[in-house]
């Protein structure tokens, strides 16, 4: 009697372990399905920089590393609205809009405030022009903001960082937080700018990408997206792009790499250079701030930036077939080696060329500066500082 009840249990312990086994299985299928992936745990990271070296971002957010939910969110008082000089405003990653309706300046960037100006000499700002209720971003910093015009709307494209959710854990480098950029849409170019697809959990590129400095560009008829794939998860970050639907509201196919940081001469690998990342010794080649232009004769250029011997760098790409799938040639020299970068060009409403870039002296803020460009041959060549 008493086997035979041992060997009872036993079946009703393999039955039971047999179920539990189905169970999770199924679960860890429909999972995958979905999309759903299982939480990832920080791992151990990069060496910490050293006392006193150079380094930026500050330290990595301790929700990044400890993996906790992310802090609540904490509001903070309204900025004061007032007109100041260009001069007087910090800001890294400045985008100017030009409004052609209104004949108004518009210029955004990191922090996503507005600024307007009718001379580009006094802005008047700075005004919260971002709604974002309801997604994974409320809450959020924004990131190099910048404003377009298509579609009789007004777009916004900003990169959104959550460092509650990891997309994947690098060995002995980083722990990588969801980064993306997203398009949020307005009806005028002041806002308010809600996002484009109203989904808490959307993101437009994919999800296991770490994606900034999102830019809008037009090409025999598409809109493509042109991002950098950073380096922070790359070691050798890249540029690339992905074409979206006529509304925007999404990708309609892969992101293609279009070129890797280290193919420009001028940039410099981050610990060849003694500079840290976030406080963390983390080797690599960093890509930022694309922007596509043409020349007055049509050559295709990009500009974007990376780090070089005077920290940071604004290059210049150009691509040999006239279009944004290259090949793309990258400059031998920085196009302004100064720590200074993530410029942009725009013309002004009297047909002048400018490009704003940010740009900061030692260890101090990130200050806009408009310079004069010539784009008038192959290749834009700067000219003297406006503003």
């Amino acid at each position: 009697m008493n086997y035979q009840l041992r060997l009872s249990q036993t079946k009703y312990f393999l039955i039971l372990l047999l179920i539990i086994y189905c169970q999770e299985f199924s679960i860890s299928q429909n999972n995958v399905q979905s999309g759903i992936q299982p939480k990832l745990v920080p791992g151990e990271q990069a060496p910490i920089a050293d006392p006193g070296q150079k380094n930026f971002g500050g330290t990595v957010p301790a929700v990044g590393i400890s993996g906790q939910q992310r802090l609540p969110r904490t509001t903070r008082p309204e900025p004061k609205i007032q007109t100041v000089s260009l001069e007087e405003i910090s800001m890294s990653d400045p985008y100017i809009f030009v409004d052609e309706k209104s004949k108004t300046y518009y210029l955004t960037g990191t922090g996503g405030r507005l600024y307007k100006s009718k001379d580009l000499k006094m802005w008047t700002g700075p005004f919260s022009i971002i709604n974002l209720a309801g997604t994974w971003m409320d809450g959020l910093f924004v990131a190099a903001a910048e404003i377009y015009s298509l579609n009789n709307k007004y777009y916004l494209a900003g990169t959104w960082s959550d460092h509650s959710t990891l997309i994947e854990t690098v060995p002995r480098r980083y722990n990588v937080p969801r980064n993306q950029t997203q398009l949020l849409v307005a009806d005028t170019p002041e806002g308010p700018y809600k996002p484009l697809v109203a989904d808490h959990e959307f993101c437009l590129g994919p999800e296991n990408w770490d994606i900034i400095d999102g830019t809008i560009y037009e090409e025999n008829g598409i809109s493509y997206l042109v991002f950098v794939h950073e380096w922070t998860q790359l070691i050798d970050g890249t540029m690339a792009y992905m074409p979206l639907a006529k509304d925007l509201t999404h990708r309609t196919g892969e992101p293609i790499t279009v070129f890797r940081a280290s193919e420009a001469p001028w940039s410099k690998e981050m610990n060849s250079i003694g500079e840290a990342t976030f406080g963390l010794k983390m080797p690599g080649w960093v890509t930022d701030g694309p922007q596509l232009f043409r020349t007055k004769t049509g050559k295709l250029g990009m500009l974007w930036s990376s780090w070089g011997e005077h920290r940071y760098a604004q290059g210049v790409a150009y691509s040999t077939s006239g279009s944004i799938k290259g090949p793309w040639i990258q400059e031998n020299e920085a196009f302004k080696g100064d720590n200074s970068g993530h410029g942009m060009l725009f013309t002004s409403f009297e047909g002048k060329r400018f490009l704003i870039i940010h740009h900061a002296e030692g260890n101090g803020p990130r200050k806009p500066q408009i310079w004069n460009i010539d784009d008038s041959g192959d290749k834009i060549i700067l000219g003297v500082r406006l503003l």
